[in-house]
């Protein structure tokens, strides 16, 4: 079933959701200081492309340069990142096949205002 929800996934969003992630971390390399908020755009890009049979969880050790690193993320990335999940999750709800599709753009929006302090796992 995750196979089946990731494929439809990547077809319908996935793959454009990770574009505009991916877009985020080149353009935070390319001004070297922000090279931290790249490498999290590029994990939140490959967790966007495949995201069912994964979760995001907090990670252990993560302080106060997360915490600063996420409000200036969310000022200058996270929040058109987190617009582009809630309308895409929007539009994916209209059809009732969307609807798991939709939730998981919902559950998307959470990690792309604050990507800094955050691993990905696989779901057991």
């Amino acid at each position: 079933m995750r196979l089946i929800l990731n494929v439809v996934w990547l077809v319908l969003a996935g793959f454009w959701l990770a574009v505009g992630y991916a877009l985020a971390g080149v353009i935070c390399c390319i001004l070297i200081i922000t090279i931290p908020w790249g490498i999290a755009a590029f994990r939140v890009a490959n967790y966007t492309l495949w995201p069912f049979g994964r979760t995001i969880v907090p990670k252990p050790g993560a302080g106060t340069g997360s915490l600063l690193g996420n409000v200036i993320w969310i000022i200058f990335a996270g929040w058109w990142l987190a617009l582009g999940h809630l309308t895409t999750g929007i539009a994916l709800c209209v059809s009732i096949i969307g609807i798991p599709l939709g939730i998981a753009n919902f559950k998307l929006i959470p990690v792309s205002l604050v990507p800094l302090g955050k691993e990905i796992v696989e779901v057991p």
